[in-house]
């Protein structure tokens, strides 16, 4: 930790070269720009752990870099240098995430001591972290791992309605941890003691589902050779998290709503009521408003369900809780594999930090379980990640302020991706593509058509 990779940018080579020099004496690595974009390309190919940079250059200022910087990894440190030690410039420069600033001429003696409380607190970080205490087995919500602003409110939010009664519908994209915030309601809750029951209804056809939730008599269908109770009978008292509640045909959402709204339901092939308690809890990653307006979802059981909406970031909106997640995947998946790995080294928890997780944090427990089976070592590196890592870069597909290269192409490339993907997670099975991206399976062949993509690239 005694030597920092620190970024200078300004447009006055006199004073790169005046710090330069400063930093170098103290054996820091050290690298220059003259402008914020020659920055930000440093940043994006090297793991810096400080950047210094001048509020006023041509091309982009301070303030603007500063908020890039935090967009691609939050994790580093920034000193924005005035000129003329503006008022609003520091405020703004504060609320945006900086560090700390400094005013020009720059006093060598108070920038070694920032740079030293910089150094200071990374350290404190790191302690922190090998100190932090094992988390607990149960779904409480101490051990949900985060330490970013957003989540905190998703949390608060969660603890304030976990005691209640009230329905809750949990929203975000495949992989940000639904089922971990419906479990954490549950057992905060009054029910911490009955069942947890869950049903993901989108790996059910149709025709089971309405047994899977509510049950059958013996002879309610051919095969039905005895009676079953379904999942609301075994989540009585409890709960019920009904995941990708979307994917339920309107047939069975009547029967859904009437069982939320009169707390009974009946088997399948009977006619006999059975009364219920129980706390449905609901999740999906599809936008039911829109599928009210296309007749695909009922309004009646929307605002049924909708009476708590939790909705959950992605993980490219939480990057400052990627050192945790990397932290906690690291321990967890060492245990499960055997592997004695302990730690990652700072330039690949930085690739960790610039990639945006289509899959949010189950693509990255999954990169860090490959990378553990894969290392050579005690500490994960760079050349353990996948190649998925580099390449989301070096093809702009992902990067908004990459205006390199032809806009048609990058969307043309983008959509691919994104299709591409879509395919793989469903083993090319294009309805259930379809559904992953929220369109009509006619709209996907449409658009696969449209963009050359016959099948599935293996």
């Amino acid at each position: 930790m005694n030597k920092l990779s620190i970024l200078l940018i300004d447009d006055e080579e006199s004073q790169l070269t005046s710090l330069s020099s400063f930093l170098k004496r103290r054996d820091h690595e050290v690298f220059i720009a003259s402008n914020g974009d020659d920055g930000l390309k440093i940043i994006k190919e090297h793991t810096i752990d400080i950047v210094c940079t001048d509020f006023r250059m041509p091309g982009k200022n301070g303030l603007e870099v500063l908020k890039e910087i935090k967009f691609i990894n939050p994790e580093i440190d920034v000193v924005v240098i005035t000129a003329f030690g503006n008022i609003d410039e520091a405020v703004d420069i504060m609320k945006n995430g900086a560090y700390d600033y400094l005013t020009k001429p720059i006093d060598l003696d108070e920038f070694e001591n920032l740079i030293r409380r910089i150094q200071e607190k990374r350290i404190l970080i790191s302690e922190n972290k090998l100190l932090r205490e094992q988390l607990k087995n149960k779904y409480i919500f101490e051990s949900i791992i985060s330490q970013s602003g957003k989540m905190e409110d998703v949390l608060n939010l969660a603890g304030r309605v976990a005691k209640s009664k009230a329905t809750v519908l949990v929203r975000g994209e495949s992989g940000t941890g639904k089922e971990l915030i419906a479990k954490a309601l549950h057992f905060a809750s009054d029910r911490s003691e009955k069942p947890f029951i869950t049903v993901n209804v989108a790996a059910l056809s149709e025709n089971l589902m309405e047994s899977e939730l509510f049950g059958h008599e013996k002879g309610a269908y051919t095969g039905a050779v005895g009676t079953r109770i379904g999942r609301f009978e075994e989540a009585n008292g409890g709960t019920l998290f009904i995941d990708e509640i979307g994917e339920i045909p309107l047939n069975l959402q009547v029967k859904l709503l009437r069982s939320i709204q009169f707390k009974e339901i009946q088997r399948l092939g009977s006619n006999e009521t059975i009364g219920i308690d129980v706390r449905i809890v609901g999740a999906t990653h599809r936008n039911l408003e829109s599928m009210m307006e296309q007749g695909d979802f009922r309004e009646d059981l929307y605002y049924r369900l909708n009476v708590v909406t939790i909705s959950i970031p992605s993980l490219r909106e939480r990057k400052e809780d990627i050192p945790l997640l990397v932290e906690h995947f690291i321990k967890k998946h060492s245990e499960i594999n055997g592997i004695e790995v302990n730690s990652i080294s700072s330039r690949a928890l930085d690739k960790l930090m610039k990639y945006n997780y289509a899959g949010n944090i189950r693509e990255l427990e999954n990169i860090i379980e490959r990378s553990i089976i894969l290392c050579r070592g005690d500490i994960i590196t760079d050349e353990d990640l996948p190649l998925q890592l580099e390449m989301s870069y070096e093809k702009g597909l992902l990067d908004p302020r990459d205006f390199d290269g032809n806009y048609e192409e990058k969307i043309k490339n983008f959509e691919t991706e994104m299709i591409q993907e879509a395919l793989i997670r469903t083993k090319g099975n294009q309805s259930a593509a379809a559904r992953e991206l929220g369109i009509s399976e006619r709209h996907l062949r449409s658009r696969m058509e449209r963009i050359g993509l016959k099948k599935l690239n293996k």
